[in-house]
């Protein structure tokens, strides 16, 4: 068997922020120094409780936050060495799906997804075939000249991975996807991603504070406390397997 090769590396990368209290200036460390790996086409999943850092870690990835420091190498290009023009056409392969959804209301779901194929200069001939062949992916077809304001939550969050995947990217990085959805359509999105990822090599990286979600459908695991990486564990058929103290806590966090 070929050893998948690393399709996402962080070496020692960082983040503050500053705050203001009573008058003074502070600085927080929301992530504190980080080195991890994500290999080629597997779903990694980013896991802790509220404020542990983890929406920011994912955001260092595609650098819609910049870290203070450390470098971010995506499929061999290091993003942190580019500058913004650079960057913008090296996000082209990082897709990102957002808690909220961030539809357009005022575009159809045709038009939401086509949206993100223009700005990457998709050829417009190509346009209509490619937005179909994605809604079709997401089983959305028959909703393309809806508008979000008629779609359930579900279905705006598969119109979401429509529109994350149209410019054929090399990752998908989803924060917190199924936070707003109901048990059922958690399970039914959880497994387009699983089709997206096992059909098109796409890398996926999901935070979630959800074990279940981590149990469904990732291959690994980490485990942020407090901005600090205290835990990578395998999960093989549903299971998290981890040896350490930290990694024991993981199993059983629920």
């Amino acid at each position: 068997m070929t050893a998948m090769s690393d399709m996402i590396v962080l070496d020692q990368v960082y983040k503050k922020f500053q705050t203001q209290k009573d008058g003074k200036t502070h600085w927080f460390t929301a992530v504190e120094p980080i080195s991890l790996t994500v290999k080629q086409g597997e779903i990694f999943g980013l896991m802790g409780y509220s404020g542990a850092g983890k929406s920011t870690l994912l955001r260092l990835m595609n650098l819609l936050e910049r870290p203070d420091g450390g470098t971010v190498t995506i499929d061999g290009e290091v993003l942190t060495d580019m500058n913004p023009k650079q960057l913008r056409v090296a996000r082209h392969n990082v897709g990102m799906i957002f808690q909220q959804f961030n539809l357009m209301s005022n575009k159809t779901v045709f038009e939401n997804v086509a949206f993100n194929l223009k700005v990457a200069g998709y050829a417009k001939d190509n346009i209509y075939a490619r937005v179909m062949e994605c809604l079709e992916i997401v089983n959305l077809t028959d909703r393309a000249n809806h508008y979000p304001a008629q779609l359930s939550g579900g279905q705006k969050q598969r119109v979401g991975i429509a529109r994350a995947i149209a410019p054929n990217p090399k990752v998908l990085l989803a924060d917190e996807p199924t936070s707003a959805l109901d048990p059922s359509t958690t399970r039914a999105l959880l497994s387009t991603l699983k089709e997206v990822n096992e059909k098109l090599g796409v890398t996926i990286v999901i935070v979630t504070h959800e074990m279940s979600v981590i149990r469904r459908i990732c291959n690994r695991a980490a485990l942020l406390h407090e901005g600090h990486l205290l835990e990578v564990a395998d999960v093989v058929d549903g299971q998290i397997i981890a040896t350490t103290e930290v990694g024991r806590g993981l199993v059983q966090e629920d």
